[in-house]
């Protein structure tokens, strides 16, 4: 099994993938390049709204803001006057509070778009609890403030680290970009860097949710755009090293020029290792329209009796209508049978990348960087999540549903928590 750790960079194209970086696409004739082509803006809310584009999505960026609604994101303060206008999140009114992010992320890349009326003070809390109280502890708070009595301007760490220069006060859109990997932190404010820190408390935090801050006047925040990694492979490209097939399968589990092919009747694939907590990223494409398959989480191993009792993250891309918010079969990256997608992103026959995010009892899922889940499960505990809540590690299990199963997987990278 390969194991070493990587992060795509913005210059980076995954093995195999040509210029220009683009998922989706058609396989061409065998021998032939990858051939790739654009996808319709009006499919994916996050490329209609420029919030991303394909080669960003390509690289394993997600939205964590829609461009239209707060899906994904809580008010930690009812009081605080949090909406959706103009396609960016913006506050005004109320007393201190935060919006967060209703899931946690680890180590990430962050770039967040921002303005704040004069004399303003907002703040992008990075791996903090809900209620953050200590600022030590629970939280790290990346500043926006024009002026501060405590030279903590924008870009700096609040009771941490001051930036080396003073940030000129601006009323006009600016762009903050952090890297937060383990205890290290880069900060860059409008392409230029302004701050390096490295965290080595005993109560260094490694993960935690997202937040924006409403403090004085008024902030907005048009992009909110976050890279997981680094990643750990856990598929090769070569060979089925580190998997096996459940007993009983009749499907056809294949790797084929770098991908693992699920073709044929019901069957699964599954890790040997087991995983609980864990952002994953895949390569996906569906051979056939309408195909049928899925991706299991936290799975007690499979035998020919029970072959995956897992938790399914939907592989279907079939709608109702016309209408791309009507799923026919739940919609890829819904939790089937718990929670439909609230929109079909993605185009049988060509690649969309999926990322996959199980915290707890909290499952959070993006197609080509587009939320369509948000799900917390509250049924009673039970060692089969077909049955109730399961907590504990499983296997991640790859699914042939019927015989007209055409699905293939590439790049398939994990991030435990």
């Amino acid at each position: 099994m390969l194991m070493e750790e990587q992060m795509m960079g913005d210059g980076e194209l995954p093995q195999g993938r040509s210029e220009p970086r683009q998922l989706n696409g058609v396989r061409a004739t065998k021998g032939e390049p990858f051939v790739l082509q654009v996808l319709d803006e009006d499919v994916n809310p996050v490329i209609a709204q420029q919030l991303l584009n394909l080669s960003e999505i390509s690289s394993g960026w997600i939205s964590l803001f829609d461009g239209v609604t707060l899906f994904g994101w809580e008010s930690q303060n009812p009081d605080v006057n949090w909406k959706v206008e103009n396609g960016t999140i913006t506050a005004d009114v109320g007393p201190e509070g935060l919006l967060t992010t209703t899931v946690p992320f680890s180590d990430f890349e962050l770039i967040c778009e921002f303005r704040i009326s004069e004399g303003g003070n907002s703040g992008l809390f990075l791996r903090s609890i809900d209620h953050p109280k200590d600022l030590q502890k629970d939280c790290i708070e990346l500043n926006i403030a024009g002026d501060h009595p405590d030279g903590y301007t924008t870009g700096s760490f609040v009771e941490r680290k001051r930036t080396d220069q003073v940030a000129t006060p601006s009323t006009d859109w600016q762009t903050l970009r952090v890297s937060a990997n383990r205890g290290h932190y880069y900060v860059d404010l409008n392409g230029v860097e302004v701050l390096t820190y490295t965290d080595t408390s005993p109560e260094a935090r490694r993960e935690g949710v997202i937040g924006l801050q409403q403090r004085i006047g008024k902030v907005e925040f048009r992009k909110v755009l976050l890279k997981p990694g680094p990643l750990i492979s856990i598929f090769s490209g070569h060979d089925l090293e580190g998997w096996q097939v459940v007993p009983g399968s009749k499907g056809k589990f294949t790797v084929e020029d770098g991908c693992i092919r699920v073709q044929g009747g019901a069957g699964f694939l599954e890790t040997q290792k087991t995983y609980q907590d864990f952002l994953l990223q895949t390569v996906v494409r569906t051979g056939v329209p309408e195909t049928n398959s899925g991706i299991f989480l936290r799975a007690e191993a499979g035998t020919e009796q029970a072959p995956s009792n897992g938790y399914e993250v939907q592989i279907h891309n079939g709608f109702h209508d016309n209408d791309r918010n009507r799923p026919n079969n739940a919609g890829s990256g819904a939790i089937f049978r718990r929670v439909e997608a609230r929109r079909v992103v993605a185009n049988d026959r060509d690649w969309y990348m999926m990322t996959i995010l199980a915290k707890g009892p909290h499952f959070a899922v993006w197609v080509d960087g587009y939320q369509v889940v948000d799900w917390v499960d509250e049924r009673p505990a039970n060692a089969n999540p077909r049955k109730g809540l399961r907590l504990d590690a499983g296997h991640i299990s790859l699914q042939g549903h019927d015989p007209t199963t055409d699905c293939e997987f590439r790049e398939m990278r994990i991030q435990e928590f």
